[in-house]
């Protein structure tokens, strides 16, 4: 018999959290199928050749993921889940290898939907050049999560010579965005569907990783970068200044936004370069 016939339930039970056999079976058809981890042991065990080189070091980030609705225009949970973990590390100068998930799932989550997002999420493993290495599941009773929340871990590869931290910008320094702000958030806002708002919006994260290869390459010196997510542009400078003792000056007018972002905030009265979902 094999393992697609074993997993018979359409719907998430506790008897999938449990440690038996049903829990194996989801694990093996749903997570085990998508990621093709190398072993199903306990832990990950990882070689790489950049971690040989001398001077290299081990960039570790992680997040929890919780957002609503789970899917949206541009993605969904599990592909945020991937592209967030990739670029916290990419914005340090890592180069992501690896990362860890776990998934708590509320009992009644449909099995076909969770196949999707772990598809999904699998996609943007792949296209980012990353493995899900390892990883765990738990269910919980309905009502105790909100569908199903991920948690991710990364671990990247920093090469030799590269020091991007905030602690490291100087006056003088200017501060450049790689695009317009705002579309992810908005588009969250717009998917929930509880103000009506008529916009075509899609979330345009992405991972930065290829991004950041190619920052540092052509300006090797750059200091240090950040991923702007829910805190928003006004966080990450703030973060910035902070660390590095001295202030920003902003040119608002100067900050890149679609028109049907800066729409979307008047409606709510939010400031676009501030946290938007």
């Amino acid at each position: 018999m094999n393992v697609a016939s074993r997993l018979r339930a359409n719907r998430v039970t506790l008897a999938h959290g449990g440690g038996g056999q049903a829990m194996r079976d989801l694990i093996e058809e749903v997570f085990a199928a998508a990621f093709k981890p190398e072993s199903m042991e306990d832990q990950a065990r990882l070689e790489h050749a950049a971690l040989r080189e001398a001077g290299a070091r081990l960039a570790v980030t992680t997040d929890s993921f919780v957002v609503s609705p789970l899917e949206f225009p541009g993605g969904d949970i599990g592909t945020l889940a991937v592209n967030g973990t990739v670029n916290d590390l990419a914005v340090g100068g890592a180069r992501p290898l690896w990362l860890s998930a776990a998934f708590i799932i509320e009992e009644g989550f449909e099995v076909a939907r969770l196949r999707q997002i772990v598809d999904s999420m699998a996609g943007a493993a792949e296209a980012a050049g990353v493995s899900v290495v390892t990883g765990d599941t738990k269910v919980v009773d309905k009502g105790s999560a909100d569908g199903l929340f991920i948690t991710t871990t990364g671990i990247g590869v920093i090469p030799p010579g590269r020091d991007l931290a905030a602690v490291n910008v100087r006056p003088g320094d200017v501060a450049l965005v790689n695009g317009v702000l705002g579309n992810h958030g908005a588009a969250i806002l717009a998917a929930r569907g509880d103000m009506a708002l008529s916009v075509e919006l899609e979330s345009d994260y992405r991972p930065l990783h290829a991004l950041m290869e190619a920052v540092i390459a052509a300006a090797p010196d750059v200091r240090a970068a950040r991923d702007a997510t829910r805190g928003g542009l006004a966080a990450v400078l703030n973060e910035i200044a902070g660390a590095a003792g001295c202030g920003i000056k902003i040119d608002e007018v100067a900050v890149p936004l679609r028109p049907e972002v800066t729409g979307v905030c008047e409606i709510l009265g939010l400031d676009p370069a501030l946290p938007c979902q």
